[in-house]
């Protein structure tokens, strides 16, 4: 395919994008939309998009072809060829369809995945983890912690409504939630917590509990005897230590949900290894995100060298945002697309300058290059080295050109 002619400032150049679809699971319904799409090929880019993309949410092969001339719709070995291939789900099995020096960017988890990291090395990919694209403040730039907390509680008080017959009784007490944490998605699953309340009956309850008293073993045993929902939001230091043990949740009321927001993985050969925050909950995905006690998926994702006797109705899923695909992919293109421009101003990941604006900063910081490198949270640049690099910029003639 020919190169198309510069466009927004954009040479003939062009990086080519390769979207996958993201069907990891049956559930999984969430692909990047013909927005998204539409605003990449205005920068000139050649977009591939894989046959069916889309589909789960009502999309076909031809909305995306009449965004651009520029779009093709190709089988899943020419989409992973391209120069960037963008998909949530880090695509493990496809690895090796990358070329090297191609970027792909994913959530990829570099802090706790470390073969994945020598495998991406190994493969000379360009990586950069969605989940470490972060401001000079920490704060990430492509997440949906609204959405992690608000579908997850959804199922929570779903599941409550078949454990719990009580909870339509006008006479009963209220609701009684504990939340582990007061990170974002802490936050978020109090906000959502609070307003699922019913019209007409007792309201909600909810308790928020930091490190300071997860670690008393008294006091959570009490805790955990007047909770009716029990939501994992933490953020451990020590990921191979449990916070709740399993023998601890036979002090739960007998119809408590557990809502895992969390859904870390179980990584037992890993070292140090990882285990759920909760002991010997199982872990679900959008194929099945409710365990009843007697769910065969206790015994299918829970390790058997990891206790799991004392059972609750849990909700888990890995990806609590796809359980409202359309909703959470748009939440996503409008934090990505800034994102992409400049990659695609840059000219990939090597282009990307430590001193630069917010955007390549934060780009940067996310890369494989940068943390193989041990970079995390680059000073912010000065007036000086800031104007050099806008002068550099329009020198090279990589400044949009203004309508």
């Amino acid at each position: 395919m020919s190169r198309p002619a510069s466009v927004s400032g954009v040479s003939n150049a062009a990086m080519t994008v390769g979207l996958p679809r993201m069907d990891k699971e049956e559930g999984e319904r969430r692909d990047f939309l013909p927005s998204l799409v539409a605003d990449l090929t205005r920068l000139g880019v050649p977009v591939f998009v894989e046959s069916g993309i889309g589909g789960g949410i009502g999309y076909s092969d031809e909305d995306y072809r009449r965004v651009s001339p520029l779009v093709t719709v190709a089988d899943p070995r020419e989409v992973f060829a391209q120069d960037v291939v963008l998909t949530l789900r880090a695509p493990e099995e496809r690895f090796g369809w990358l070329r090297p020096g191609a970027t792909l960017i994913s959530m990829l988890h570099f802090p706790t995945r470390p073969a994945r990291v020598k495998h991406l090395r190994e493969l000379g990919i360009d990586a950069i983890s969605l989940d470490s694209i972060a401001d000079d403040d920490g704060r990430r730039l492509v997440e949906n912690m609204r959405a992690v907390g608000w579908n997850g509680l959804e199922a929570a008080f779903d599941a409550l409504a078949e454990t719990y017959p009580a909870l339509t009784d006008p006479c009963r007490p209220p609701v009684r939630v504990t939340v582990l944490g007061a990170g974002t998605v802490g936050k978020h699953a109090v906000e959502a917590a609070t307003k699922f309340g019913r019209m007409g009956l007792p309201g909600v309850e909810v308790t928020v509990l930091g490190r300071n008293l997860t670690g008393n073993g008294s006091y959570m045993v009490d805790r955990l005897a007047r909770t009716d929902i029990l939501v994992d939001a933490s953020q451990r230091s020590d990921a191979s230590r449990p916070l709740i043990p399993n023998i601890w949740l036979a002090h739960l009321p007998a119809h408590a949900v557990v809502c895992d927001l969390v859904v870390d993985p179980y990584l037992l050969d890993a070292w140090p290894p990882t285990v759920r925050s909760i002991e010997g909950i199982p872990q679900g995905n959008l194929d099945q995100w409710t365990f009843g006690p007697g769910d065969p998926g206790w015994d299918r994702t829970v390790p058997a060298s990891v206790p799991s006797r004392h059972r609750r109705t849990v909700v888990s899923c890995y990806s609590w945002p796809g359980v409202h695909p359309e909703e959470c992919m748009r939440v996503y293109g409008r934090q990505l697309w800034p994102l992409l421009r400049t990659l695609v101003l840059r000219r990939g990941v090597r282009g990307l300058r430590p001193h630069g604006d917010m955007l390549e900063r934060a780009l940067r910081r996310g890369s494989l290059l940068a943390w193989s490198r041990g970079v995390r949270f680059p000073e912010r640049p000065t007036p000086a080295t800031a104007e050099r690099a806008f002068a550099q910029d329009v020198i090279k003639g990589r400044m949009p050109q203004v309508a």
